[in-house]
């Protein structure tokens, strides 16, 4: 029988980017709604690591499975690294994609385009029910510009633009994505060390 690994999301674009990301581990992945986990879990660390840390470890617990948690966001330079830890919840409770996107432009519309760095980053943490922990991270870096462009990954993705491919996220194909993204950084980590659990 395979072993379970628990993501600790039921976002379903986070759910099936991480199917891609994760293949040839040797689990198979469930989401909390398929496990029947109703878990809310309040994300009160002031980095990216200690979020990811929260949620690994209090999945784990609940559901006595291995568990794979990450945090991520946007962080740009000219807003002094915002939004940052804040990245889902910017615009506000209940703000859609495209609002968030919106509140970001509007706060960098004064903001020169060359100097609209801004960075992905994603932290992974693998928690055991015994309390274990293992971290991966991964970082890219690009441009935000001032009007989205492309129909994938969800997000900021349409408005963080790589000036070497000439494409935003939101333009890449998959496989491309997953190989340069913050996330596929840290889930190539991630990948790895659980091949080497057995």
């Amino acid at each position: 029988m395979s072993k379970k690994l628990l993501l600790a999301t039921n976002n379903q674009g986070k759910v099936l980017e991480f199917q891609s990301l994760l293949q040839g581990i040797p689990f198979d992945l469930v989401t909390p709604a398929q496990q029947g986990i109703k878990l809310a879990v309040e994300e009160t660390g002031s980095t990216f690591e200690e979020n990811a840390r929260i949620k690994a470890l209090a999945f784990a617990k609940e559901s006595r499975l291995m568990t794979l948690a990450d945090d991520s966001g946007l962080e740009v330079d000219a807003l002094n690294g915002e939004p940052g830890i804040r990245s889902s919840r910017y615009a506000g409770e209940g703000a859609s994609d495209a609002d968030r996107v919106e509140f970001l432009l509007s706060k960098l519309k004064d903001v020169l385009p060359e100097k609209r760095t801004a960075h992905f980053r994603c932290v992974i943490a693998i928690a055991f029910p015994n309390g274990k922990i293992k971290i991966c991270s991964g970082k890219c870096d690009g441009l935000i510009i001032s009007e989205p462009r492309g129909e994938e990954g969800f997000g900021y993705d349409p408005i963080f633009y790589f000036p070497e491919l000439e494409k935003t996220m939101a333009e890449l194909p998959m496989e491309t994505k997953n190989r340069i993204s913050h996330r596929g950084r840290a889930a190539q980590e991630a990948v790895k060390l659980l091949k080497r659990i057995k």
